[in-house]
């Protein structure tokens, strides 16, 4: 099953691999109140990601993203990664409690080499 491009949105260049890092996110919620949560990716590249969360946000807001590196194994010494993204979805998680939150990283890009979970 393939899922249909939302409209005005472009189709993804790249492809995501599935990876759980943890991901710390803030901004401001659907009623304007800032937040910062913690989380973990669902799914992850070079040019966005999606993870789940707690607070609610509109498509179209704008996140601080970082990912922090001490998870990265074999490179300890190597920084945080922190950018900008702009959510291009939100679908509701099963129990309604969080929300499944795509993003387009809209400032650096992410540069590290991962490995898919699934393939291990």
């Amino acid at each position: 099953m393939t899922r249909a491009t939302p409209p005005g949105s472009k189709p993804r260049s790249e492809r995501r691999i599935v990876v759980r890092l943890p991901v710390q996110v803030r901004g401001k919620d659907c009623q304007g109140l800032v937040f910062e949560e913690t989380t973990a990716s669902e799914n992850l590249c070079r040019g966005g990601a999606a993870f789940t969360m707690h607070c609610e946000v509109h498509p179209g807001a704008q996140l601080d993203i970082v990912i922090p590196s001490k998870r990265w194994r074999g490179q300890a010494n190597e920084r945080s990664f922190a950018t900008q993204g702009e959510v291009v979805h939100v679908t509701p998680v099963a129990g309604g409690a969080e929300h499944l939150v795509g993003v387009r990283f809209i400032g650096p890009r992410f540069q590290r080499v991962f490995w898919s979970e699934s393939g291990l």
